[in-house]
């Protein structure tokens, strides 16, 4: 809060329990869940066909939903994402034009193309209670409300029946979290289905029923329930979802099965369904009898939402993995295309993620967790998530495809923490899920090799985008941040690496971040339940940092504005007059001077101008001096004695808080005898004036430099003040040579003249270099398709209409707005 009568400066530390809701019994002071917390149940039953032949769901589901509010609730609520692809959708009107300047890739306009003509939706075609008796509905945008005919007190379920389908969309043109991928070689899809059944809304203590629309960006608030799914598919397709098969003997063969137990107790991944098998099973899919069904029965217990893959290419493969008092098995599954790199590093990426979350959180408590390879880049679900990086069409892959595909598996796999199971509201806060998940996913990354390539999580990799323009602040609700994934995933991502390693520690850290997971599983936290719970278990008053991380778009710059050194006066004439002696010997005369000492002086001239002071030395030290000096001196007592005489250097150094947002002040000194000394400052040394503040430092050493924040765990801004005395950064520049271009005279008298064979052969090569550029304008197209593994490319999925995608070797540097719907269109998000 700014105070007017010191100068308007801001107060950092004060107290932000004002901006937070009340505690009560149902959310503790503590950030616990109080004896009072409640939270909905939903449970669904439903049989859902996939049609192969029209790229159509159509499905059934009974809902029976438990009111465990203390409220009695007249109607319920659903979300029906797919009206997102309804032409008349919010999330299309609402969304801003694309740049449209200078070249336009094809597969931006066929994508624009193609969002503007798809007939999406739902098609809700009945609605009853479990009786079958119709129930009156309205539908809302991407909502719809159910009137119950009875008000549902507390403590008392309903049950709802819905009849729906929708055409499922082509992922690779149209940005969805979901949706299909042909392959024209040989006629087969990979369909990876979410958001693909009316979704009961979430019902909270917070805000009641959270029915903001669904427009692309703030993701979802479900309950928890138990799935009962029954999925109809073509015969020969192998399918996979949330949950644990029920019907294997069905649907799998006796191979596949033995297989399947095989894999369970093996060291490595194990395929179920070998290569070979999945290049002959799509093969077949020409004389293939698309009337041919098998239904696959999944259940799942304890989540939020379920999503499922289905295709005739997939290889299969599977490794049991002991997390805890539990085996899991980590599966993945994937076409010939993804190999070599899928049959290498999914599985792998999934088992590491299981040993790596567990222990920073709680043990993985769900059977499965699969990793698919299809059209959508990123997205997860409850044991299951969609992940798109693939090799080249030859089988060789860049450095920055094998660690995007690894990135990106962690991060999704580990989202099955965070919101499946800490159930934060995503639609209003991305950063609960994605910030933390990118955190987490950055410790993973590190676990995985040496130097292994992570671009989010490490504070250094933050600065440019904290000091640059166009932002809000990460606590802004998901649909109004700008530079999505800069803000949603790595700020928050390297804030929670500051906290841990440079303000209260890792293992306060840890304890603490454990135990907010371990409290809020299963349950849904808010903002400031996080807050609270890592302030209650590390004991430290944290109110100042997520003030400013979270709250505000301040930076880190501090600027070390200047050094004074002090030493001690021992009031000792004799020794004052010699180190002035000595002080006016070292100061160079001026130019002035210098020159006039040649000039013939009047007191030469005439001598009698000269007096007493002519000759008199100011520093000559008298005897009354020196009685006064030896009268001081009797007067101390022996330690003041001995505090004189001490040859201690006292520095004041002047620092400046450019940016903004408070910070530890993390200082490396070095003396001139070639050793150096760290001085770690706490954040609170800002209580008193966050714009600036002297800080003494006493030695015996001279110093010879000072730097702040030497390793770079601060994300200062600019490095340009952090030394003293100041340090040359040099810069570099290249050469080119010029050339003059042709006027049209010019142009025109040569296609007049009759070419030499070397003009010919500059001709031919001028084509060559034509079809080059040609070559390189259709890669450039290539590059915007959807989901193409890239450098920046990994694991921000839904985030980057406004910046560049991770990829695990690099992720979103800021960027423009103008460009971002280009970027959206270019990946599936989550």
């Amino acid at each position: 809060m700014p105070n007017g009568k010191y100068g308007g400066r801001p107060d950092p530390f004060y107290p932000i329990e004002s901006w937070w809701a009340t505690p009560g019994d149902t959310r503790l002071a503590s950030g616990a869940p109080g004896p009072d917390y409640w939270q909905q149940q939903a449970d669904y039953v439903i049989d859902v066909t996939l049609d192969d032949a029209r790229q159509k769901i159509s499905g059934r589901e009974t809902v029976r939903y438990l009111n465990q509010s203390p409220h009695t609730i007249q109607y319920v609520w659903f979300q029906l994402d797919q009206n997102l692809y309804r032409p008349d959708s919010e999330g299309l009107l609402a969304s801003p034009s694309p740049n449209l300047d200078g070249r336009v890739p094809f597969a931006l306009l066929r994508s624009i193309l193609a969002r503007e003509s798809f007939q999406g939706g739902f098609n809700i075609s009945e609605v009853t209670d479990g009786a079958g008796v119709e129930l009156p509905h309205t539908i809302i945008g991407t909502g719809m409300r159910v009137d119950l005919p009875v008000p549902l007190a507390p403590g008392e379920a309903t049950e709802i029946r819905i009849a729906f389908s929708y055409r499922i969309l082509d992922a690779k043109l149209i940005f969805g979290r979901g949706g299909y991928e042909f392959f024209e070689k040989d006629n087969n899809y990979i369909y990876e289905i979410a958001q693909w059944y009316p979704r009961v809304i979430a019902y909270t203590d917070y805000s009641g029923w959270q029915h903001e629309p669904y427009v692309g960006h703030g993701e979802f608030t479900l309950e928890f329930g138990n799935f009962v799914v029954r999925i109809t598919a073509p015969a020969d397709m192998i399918v996979a979802a949330t949950g644990e098969l029920k019907n294997p003997l069905t649907v799998l063969s006796l191979a596949q099965r033995n297989r399947l137990t095989e894999a369970a107790s093996a060291e490595k991944p194990i395929f179920i369904v070998t290569p070979e098998e999945a290049k002959t099973n799509q093969s077949n899919s020409a004389v293939a009898d698309r009337a041919l069904t098998k239904t696959w029965e999944f259940n799942a217990t304890n989540v939020r939402d379920f999503a499922f893959a289905a295709s005739r290419k997939f290889i299969w493969d599977a490794v049991g993995h002991r997390i805890g008092d539990q085996e899991v098995m980590a599966m993945s599954y994937y076409p010939i295309e993804a190999e070599p790199l899928w049959s290498q590093y999914s599985t792998a990426a999934i088992t590491h993620t299981l040993d790596v979350y567990s222990r920073f959180t709680f043990d993985y408590p769900y059977p499965v967790a699969i990793s698919v390879n299809g059209p959508v880049f990123g997205m997860e679900y409850p044991m299951i998530c969609f992940n798109g990086p693939r090799p080249e069409t030859d089988g060789t892959y860049s450095k920055a495809t094998k660690y995007a595909l690894i990135s990106v598996i962690i991060h999704e796999v580990g989202h099955n923490w965070f919101p499946m199971i800490v159930n934060s509201d995503e639609r209003r806060w991305t950063w609960m899920d994605e910030g933390l998940n990118t955190f987490l996913q950055y410790l993973a990354e590190q676990e995985w090799e040496p130097e292994y390539p992570s671009s989010r999580g490490e504070p250094e990799n933050i600065a440019a985008y904290m000091r640059s323009v166009d932002q809000r602040p990460i606590m802004t609700q998901s649909e109004s941040l700008l530079q999505f994934g800069n803000v949603a995933y790595a700020k928050p991502a390297a804030a929670l690496n500051i906290l841990r390693e440079t303000i209260i520690g890792r293992e306060l850290f840890d304890f603490a971040f454990k135990e907010y997971s371990r409290r809020w599983r299963f349950k849904r936290p808010t903002p400031e339940d996080f807050f609270r719970t890592m302030e209650d278990a590390a004991g430290i008053d944290l109110d100042w940092f997520w003030r400013g991380w979270f709250y505000s778009t301040d930076h880190v710059d501090v600027a070390i504005e200047g050094v004074k050194l002090y030493q001690i006066d021992t009031s000792d004439p004799d020794e004052n007059a010699e180190q002035k002696r000595s002080e006016k010997k070292k100061n160079p005369e001026s130019l002035s001077v210098e020159r006039n000492k040649s000039l013939p002086k009047r007191v030469d001239l005439e001598p009698g101008l000269k007096d007493f002071y002519n000759d008199y030395d100011e520093l000559q030290v008298s005897e009354d001096d020196r009685k006064t000096f030896r009268k001081f001196i009797d007067g101390l007592n022996a330690e003041e004695r001995k505090l004189i005489k001490q040859k201690t250097n006292f520095y004041v150094i002047t620092l400046r808080n450019v940016g903004g947002l408070v910070t530890p002040i993390p200082l490396t000194i070095r003396f001139d005898d070639a050793t150096s000394e760290t001085l770690p400052l706490p954040a609170a040394i800002w209580r008193k004036d966050p714009r600036s503040v002297n800080k003494l430092f006493i030695t015996d050493k001279t110093i010879k430099q000072i730097e702040f924040d030497p390793k770079r765990q601060t994300a200062d801004a600019s490095a340009d003040n952090d030394h003293w005395p100041p340090k040359l950064v040099p810069s570099r520049f290249k050469l080119f040579k010029e050339e003059v271009a042709k006027n049209p005279i010019q142009k025109a008298s040569q296609k007049d003249e009759p070419k030499s064979d070397d003009a010919k052969s500059d001709d031919a090569k001028s084509d060559d270099a034509k079809s080059d550029d040609a070559k390189s304008d259709d890669a450039k197209s290539d590059d915007a398709k959807p989901n193409d593994a890239k450098p920046n490319e990994a694991t921000d999925k839904k985030e980057n209409d406004d910046d560049a995608t991770d990829a695990g070797a690099g992720k979103n540097p800021p960027a423009d707005d103008a460009n971002s719907e280009s970027r959206t269109l270019q990946r599936s998000r989550n």
